[in-house]
């Protein structure tokens, strides 16, 4: 049978992926590979990935990389594209690094407008260390730390991450959500967040709703129903925010 064809900027021996069976993180993956051949900004492209799952990306990409400390890949990202704003700098992490402990560094670079791209799987659950309660955790869902169910009058409701940024961001800025679950969608925005970089237009930031049935404790059918419905009952799929089209002058 003839092989599947992976994205040049793939990294063949690294493959396959060390990421659990089921997990959304391979899907997301690919789908930023594929983007980044399209465009044709392999060379230009440094690609960095934080603490929790998403590390299991540094070697994902025969790009330039780096792996950061947990919750601090927004701002090393920045840095590089402060330090040579010709580069195309692209920070991956998951929920806890972009709502928790990389909270801070989220809303501040996306206050700035700093000119990056973030892309954040969101699984909801706090998965590499065994699946505590993460800030994306729906009501009601039982994790290691909430084997009750989320009780969100003692917790708060979950994390709306690009809602936030989207209106702490100004006119230049990039917002979507999309999801594993239409991954043809999903492509789409993340092309349009780093077309939105090159452009100069600003902060760009994807969020991915994506699945981790090893915490989940899912098979196959629930996993799937888990991200289509249960989901996006919690976390609307879409464009939040577009750059503002400035009309030329007469």
């Amino acid at each position: 049978m003839p092989q599947p064809v992976m994205p040049r900027c793939w990294r063949v021996e690294t493959k396959p992926h060390k990421f659990c069976p089921g997990c959304g993180h391979g899907l997301i993956l690919k789908a930023l590979g594929e983007v980044i051949d399209e465009l044709g900004i392999q060379d230009r492209t440094v690609f960095g990935c934080d603490i929790g799952c998403s590390l299991l990306s540094w070697d994902f990409f025969n790009l330039d990389s780096v792996q950061t400390h947990h919750g601090r890949t927004t701002p090393v990202m920045v840095g590089i594209k402060r330090a040579n704003p010709r580069l195309l700098a692209i920070a991956y992490m998951g929920d806890g690094g972009g709502y928790a402990i990389g909270s801070q560094h989220l809303v501040n670079a996306a206050a700035r407008n700093e000119n990056i791209t973030v892309l954040l799987a969101n699984n909801t659950v706090y998965a590499m260390t065994g699946g505590q309660m993460a800030p994306t955790t729906m009501p009601e869902q039982k994790t290691e730390t909430t084997p009750y169910g989320r009780d969100p009058a003692l917790t708060g409701p979950p994390m709306q991450g690009p809602e936030m940024v989207a209106a702490i961001t100004n006119e230049g800025a990039y917002v979507a959500r999309g999801t594993i679950a239409n991954l043809r969608q999903l492509k789409g925005y993340i092309k349009k967040a780093l077309q939105n970089q090159m452009a100069g237009g600003g902060f760009s930031f994807v969020e991915a709703l994506s699945s981790c049935p090893t915490n989940w404790r899912t098979n196959a059918e629930e996993t799937w129903r888990f991200v289509e419905q249960d989901m996006v009952k919690h976390f609307q799929v879409g464009e939040i925010k577009t750059p503002a089209v400035k009309e030329k002058a007469g």
